[in-house]
C-alpha cells in the first residue's frame, strides 16, 4: 500500500514565489490557480475572443514559469504576470490580420456577466443584440484605452491599482479612461469626433 504525504502550500504569496523559484511546481501551480481566472478575463477584455484569451493567458503562465527566477518575491506576482500577459495580448493584436475573430466569444462572455438565463426570448434577443453592439464599440477603442476600460469596468480595479499594474502615472489612467468613455459615447450617439 502506497501512501503519499500531503502538505499544504503556504498562503503567503512571497513564500509560494520563493518555492517556485527553487523548482517547486506545486507552488507555481498554486500561483496559477490563484490568478488563472483573473488573467483569462484580462486577456479576454483585451483580445475579445475566448479561445485567444485562453491561449494567451496560458502562454503568459508558461513564460512566467520559464522566467520565474527574475521575479522579485517581495512584489505582487499578478502585477509581474500581467506585464507578460499585456505584452502578449498587444503583440497578438498588432500581428493579427483581421479583427473579426475578436468578437467570436464576446457575446458568451457578456451573457455570462449579465445573466440572461431564464429571461423571455424577446428580452434575451434584445440583450444579445445590445451585447454585440457594446462589444463592437469596445473593439473600436485603441488598445491602450480598451485596456484601461477593461481593468476599471470589468476587473473592478481602482485608478491607483491600474496605474501600478501598468506602471503609468495616475493621470494617464484617468486620461485614457476618460477618452475611452468619451469615444464610446460618441459611438453610441452616432456622431464622429
Amino acid at each position: 500500500m502506497e501512501t503519499t504525504l500531503a502538505y499544504s502550500l503556504p498562503t503567503d504569496e512571497s513564500a509560494l514565489v520563493r518555492r517556485a523559484q527553487s523548482g517547486d511546481r506545486d507552488a507555481f501551480g498554486a500561483l496559477v490557480s490563484r490568478y488563472m481566472r483573473q488573467a483569462y478575463y484580462a486577456a479576454l477584455g483585451l483580445v475579445g475572443s475566448h479561445d485567444d484569451a485562453m491561449d494567451l493567458s496560458q502562454e503568459a503562465f508558461a513564460r512566467a514559469f520559464r522566467a520565474r527566477m527574475s521575479l522579485d518575491p517581495d512584489r505582487p506576482f499578478y502585477a509581474w504576470l500581467y506585464t507578460i500577459l499585456r505584452r502578449l495580448c498587444f503583440n497578438f493584436l498588432r500581428d493579427r490580420k483581421t479583427r473579426a475573430r475578436k468578437l467570436e466569444a464576446a457575446a458568451v462572455w457578456l451573457a455570462d456577466e449579465t445573466g440572461t438565463l431564464g429571461e423571455n426570448p424577446l428580452r434575451a434577443a434584445e440583450r444579445s443584440e445590445l451585447r454585440l453592439v457594446v462589444a463592437a464599440a469596445i473593439d473600436e477603442l485603441p488598445d491602450r484605452q480598451r485596456e484601461v476600460l477593461v481593468l476599471k469596468e470589468f476587473e473592478g480595479l481602482k485608478y491607483r491599482e491600474i496605474a501600478e499594474l501598468l506602471s503609468i502615472p495616475l493621470g494617464t489612467v484617468m486620461s485614457r479612461l476618460y477618452s475611452a468613455r468619451r469615444q464610446l459615447a460618441v459611438i453610441f450617439g452616432g456622431e464622429r469626433p
